[in-house]
């Protein structure tokens, strides 16, 4: 009898494993890659990740084509920011049911300051809130906390306080220093590290200033001692380049949205250290 039950135990833990082994994975889909970058390190092998942005778009220009649509339905849970940063894909992700969502700014705990503005016309355009939270470590770890409650999953910051700490050493000689950026973007990123926000070319939503804003824009970044100018690849034009010249400072790409940044156990970590190392480069 003892044997006949060893052989049922076992048939039973086999039949078990070999059902979580096909069950499918959860799948998690997100408005734009920097979510995405969060999601994979906050989950893992857990479930699968996968992102609509695609890399001609601005993070602020994500549409749904029928594909993404496709994608949305099957997902099991969908992060975006929120409506006042993606507002041409609002009306599709807030008639999604509560549960299958998580809206970023929307979170209470989310770090969603707002920060002065950077352009030469003192404005942030329609925008209030700073919505580009991901370059904030703090808001990162909130991000993927909720993404493992609602999955079920254990808690794990995806950069650790050893690693902040790491990335702060290497900023800190550039706490003093000013740049101009291509859009007004990092207002989280200077708050997170003690460094000055900088000037912006855009607003905050990406849009072009005027000719007299750019005139005034040159203007305060000669006197402030602008020591370096940030172009972004999701960005036509040669204004970057152009203000660069005409200040005789360096012009470095960097890219918030972390396009080449592939999709890890360690995804966020290592954009943050890519990101720093880009940021960097310039002084």
């Amino acid at each position: 009898m003892s044997a006949c039950l060893l052989i049922l135990t076992l048939i039973c833990a086999a039949h078990a494993a070999a059902s979580d082994q096909t069950a499918p994975k959860r799948v998690i889909v997100t408005t734009i890659k920097p979510l995405a970058i969060i999601a994979k390190a906050a989950v893992g092998d857990s479930a699968s990740v996968d992102y609509l942005q695609s890399a001609a778009q601005s993070e602020h220009d994500v549409t749904l084509p029928l594909s993404a649509h496709r994608k949305i339905k099957q997902a099991d849970l969908v992060v975006w920011i929120g409506d006042s940063f993606e507002p041409r894909i609002a009306q599709t992700m807030t008639r999604l049911p509560a549960q299958q969502r998580i809206t970023v700014l929307q979170l209470p705990a989310i770090a969603a300051a707002e920060t002065e503005p950077h352009t030469a016309s003192g404005t942030h355009g329609d925008l209030h809130v700073d919505p580009h939270v991901w370059l904030n470590p703090d808001n990162a770890n909130i991000i993927a906390n909720v993404i493992q409650q609602r999955l079920g999953l254990p808690l794990h910051d995806v950069l650790t306080a050893a690693q902040r700490a790491d990335l702060s050493e290497q900023l800190a000689p550039l706490q003093h220093r000013d740049y101009l950026s291509h859009h007004d973007a990092y207002g989280h990123f200077a708050q997170a590290f003690n460094l000055r926000a900088g000037l912006s070319i855009r607003d905050i939503r990406g849009a072009s200033q005027g000719a007299k804003s750019l005139y005034l824009l040159r203007q305060r970044a000669a006197t402030l001692g602008v020591s370096c100018v940030f172009s972004e690849p999701q960005y036509a034009g040669k204004d970057a380049e152009v203000l660069a010249e005409e200040l005789n400072v360096p012009l470095v790409t960097l890219d918030p949205q972390g396009f080449s940044q592939a999709l890890t156990h360690d995804a966020y970590s290592e954009f943050m250290q890519g990101f720093v190392t880009q940021f960097k480069a310039c002084f």
